[in-house]
């Protein structure tokens, strides 16, 4: 995979809290659930990609290393619901509902 936020995978991405990083993730998947819904799906796996490659940053992230099993659930569900049989029965209400939380939280840091 490319790297879509070079400039964010130069230190800049390392500033963001863990609300804020998980926010950022979340607008790449509800744009990809928007794509997929108008069944678009380059451009649904282009931001689910940019998604997966944001959730990688936060991963290597020194401060998110308690989190380290949260998120990579969480990767691990993201590929489950997009690309798999989606075995842990999410939806895209589920996913918006869960990255809402971060959003308001960020927004109200």
């Amino acid at each position: 995979m490319s790297q879509q936020h070079k400039q964010m995978a130069a230190g800049r991405w390392l500033e963001f809290s863990l609300m804020e990083q998980l926010a950022n993730i979340g607008s790449e998947i509800e744009r990809a659930i928007k794509w997929k819904n108008k069944n678009n799906l380059p451009y649904s796996q282009s931001a689910f990609e940019r998604g997966l490659e944001l959730l990688d940053l936060t991963v290597a992230d020194e401060k998110n290393k308690t989190r380290l099993k949260e998120l990579l659930r969480l990767r691990e569900m993201l590929a489950d619901y997009f690309f798999f049989n989606n075995e842990y029965k999410t939806d895209d209400q589920s996913w918006q509902k869960y990255f809402y939380a971060f959003n308001y939280a960020a927004r109200n840091k």
